[in-house]
């Protein structure tokens, strides 16, 4: 199959973790396709996108130029773009304690940040009873992930 773009990328409109990607493929001018899926028709439990992504979530991306590679999970994704396709180093590190400090703030994405704004997200506009408690917890972890951000930003 030819394709006229680089690499595919499947997302969905709300999807929060698509923008790391998009913005670090448009930062190094990679071209890509993205195809939309929808959560409620079943798209992401399918089996052809379980060939993608055994997962069933969003985003997963698709490397023409070498050979449909299929990754999924988004941090994992923007380390394999830049490692293989930053080669004019815009955003790869490369001093070992640097390297080491940016995959801890993706770690700190990936374990906290992320979850918890997803999370909240889920309880506040999605699930079918309001409970105000999961809710407030959530809450309270964005809360304090925006702290721990503001005290290095602010330094």
């Amino acid at each position: 199959m030819s394709h006229g773009k680089q690499f595919t990328l499947y997302n969905h409109a709300a999807g929060s973790n698509r923008w790391k990607v998009v913005f670090v493929l448009e930062e190094l001018g990679l071209t890509y396709e993205t195809i939309y899926l929808d959560f409620k028709s079943g798209d992401l439990r399918g089996p052809a996108f379980a060939k993608l992504n055994p997962d069933g979530r969003i985003p997963a991306l698709i490397d023409h130029k070498n050979n449909d590679f299929a990754i999924w999970e988004s941090d994992a994704i923007l380390l394999y773009i830049v490692d293989k396709y930053d080669t004019e180093k815009k955003l790869a590190v490369t001093d070992t304690n640097e390297k080491y400090q940016l995959i801890q703030w993706l770690f700190f994405q990936a374990s906290g940040q992320g979850p918890y704004f997803g999370q909240y997200f889920w309880f506040k506009n999605y699930h079918p009873k309001k409970v105000e408690s999961a809710r407030d917890r959530y809450k309270k972890e964005i809360a304090r992930v925006w702290s721990v951000l503001e005290s290095v930003f602010s330094k």
